[in-house]
């Protein structure tokens, strides 16, 4: 059977020993990529949909943009492509020849493009390049557009979900005829991924800007979702930007506003990837493999019969018949601050005659179905089940009647349970540090809210000495009249500083 490397031995090995015996995802032969296999594209498919449900409430919609980014759209806004210069693929030709000898394939120089085209990094330049057509009146506006889509950036140093060259993610950028709507729009969704992450993915993170040295490029105010993962790093998993009027200026889109005045439109982004994938694995699984809210497990349930022949199958088939018609007719329901989902139960039984049930025990804890079922003969002469919870590790004995009635309130308990249990987490391991050896002792394992004086100077000067940087500024916390822990200047508020991927 599968041996685990614990966390505590190899965090990193032990990711990526999880990621493969659970079938998530593995490397492709085209280098720095990922192949993302069927059960860790159902955890993906289940974080799509219910994102696309949450932004469609919010009363925004879908498009699709090409892949394909003239390379002149990049150089229009300076921030913007000093910041995705090195990480972008280039086409330059548009078809290959061979030679005679059809062993070696070489660039076809009369089939060279006018215009490079650039493998989209991020989409910002193609859809503002759309948005220009778009947009006369300040009637047009605002307009709520998101894709998802694959990004390409040239990585170097990758990881699966969390860094890889090629990845998918959705992306919206809105417009907006004044800078308090897209403000309010910027805001508005940095909550809704909040939503998402504490009632969907059970985790609980900081919700705060980033400081003005570590925005976006381009944006006036970047949002950012901080988790803790389980070796005390930080994951940026969500962002969302105030633009401003930068690429509005750069592409030249202006409208007539409500005074018959020209002006520019104003813009929002904001994106997550697959790198939730990763940040899920990496809070909530444990030494005895994989671990997932259950509303977002491909699996809510798996029985195992154990029979001698297919009579004993057909018989416990029917013994669970009340159980299996709740589970059909059942399922979860999560209640977010911006959504209502109602999530089906999905079943598996797991009568596959060449696996011993150890066997398959093992095989649904590593890929952790949130509940077990299990079943023989003598349990249908008892009247009873065996139920496991995989996150608690108990097994539960009760009636057929019983279990039909509670699996979706067990399944909503795990739910509730993971969220505090990462929420404990965290704050039990964030410290407030007044001094500099504090600082240093403690931010090599942990969280550490210090002083700041709001340099980039000095923020530069802590990474180099500890790695740490400063994630992200509260905007909810009181003023204190200290200073900062290393050049002794005035600081009103605390900053959150971590190691991070």
């Amino acid at each position: 059977m599968w041996k685990l490397v614990s966390r505590a031995e190899n965090y990193s090995e032990w990711y990526n020993q999880l990621v493969q015996d659970a079938g998530l995802a593995e490397n492709s032969s085209v280098r720095w990529c990922m192949v993302i296999k069927p059960y860790g594209y159902a955890i993906w498919e289940n974080i799509k949909d219910i994102l696309d449900s949450m932004f469609k409430n919010t009363w925004h919609y879908n498009a699709c943009f090409p892949l394909l980014i003239p390379k002149s759209f990049l150089t229009k806004e300076a921030q913007h492509v000093d910041h995705f210069a090195k990480e972008c693929a280039i086409v330059t030709h548009y078809r290959l020849k061979n030679s005679e000898d059809w062993k070696w394939v070489v660039v076809d120089n009369e089939a060279k493009l006018e215009e490079e085209l650039i493998i989209r990094p991020t989409s910002e330049t193609i859809i503002w390049d759309s948005y220009k057509r778009w947009v006369n009146s300040y009637r047009d506006l605002p307009i709520l557009c998101n894709q998802w889509a694959n990004i390409v950036r040239w990585e170097m140093r990758t990881r699966i979900f969390l860094r890889t060259t090629e990845f998918l993610r959705q992306e919206w950028h809105t417009a907006h005829a004044t800078h308090e709507e897209a403000i309010a729009e910027a805001k508005k969704m940095h909550l809704v991924y909040d939503d998402f992450a504490r009632n969907f993915m059970a985790m609980s993170s900081v919700l705060w800007p980033k400081p003005e040295h570590d925005k976006f490029a381009g944006a006036l105010t970047t949002y950012a979702v901080e988790p803790m993962m389980q070796d005390f790093k930080a994951l940026q998993a969500g962002t969302s930007h105030d633009l401003g009027q930068n690429f509005g200026k750069a592409f030249d889109v202006k409208f007539t506003n409500d005074k018959n005045e020209l002006d520019y439109v104003w813009w929002t982004s904001w994106w997550v990837s697959t790198r939730l994938i990763g940040w899920l694995i990496m809070s909530h699984s444990d030494d005895q493999w994989l671990v997932l809210p259950p509303a977002l497990a491909p699996i809510h349930v798996v029985i195992v019969p154990i029979t001698k022949n297919d009579w004993d199958l057909e018989k416990i088939k029917e013994y669970l018949s009340p159980v299996i018609s709740a589970m059909e007719n059942k399922n979860i329901k999560i209640n977010s601050d911006y959504f209502k989902k109602s999530i089906d139960i999905v079943y598996k039984i797991d009568d596959d005659k060449t696996r011993s049930p150890w066997w398959k025990f093992n095989e649904w804890e590593l890929k952790w179905v949130p509940l077990r079922i299990t079943v023989g003969m003598r349990d249908l002469e008892n009247g009873n089940v065996e139920i496991y919870r995989r996150d608690t590790k108990e097994k539960l004995s009760m009636s057929v009647e019983q279990l039909a009635w509670s699996i979706d309130i067990m399944l909503l308990d795990i739910q509730k349970s993971l969220f505090e249990k990462n929420k404990s987490f965290r704050e039990t391991n964030t410290y407030k540090v007044d001094s500099y050896q504090d600082f240093k002792e403690k931010i090599e394992k942990w969280f550490v809210m210090a002083h700041w004086d709001w340099t980039k100077e000095t923020a530069e000067k802590i990474q180099q000495e500890t790695k740490a940087t400063i994630r992200c500024i509260p905007f909810d916390s009181s003023d204190e009249d200290w200073v900062d822990i290393i050049t002794g200047k005035p600081s009103k508020k605390r900053v959150l500083f971590a190691k991070s991927y």
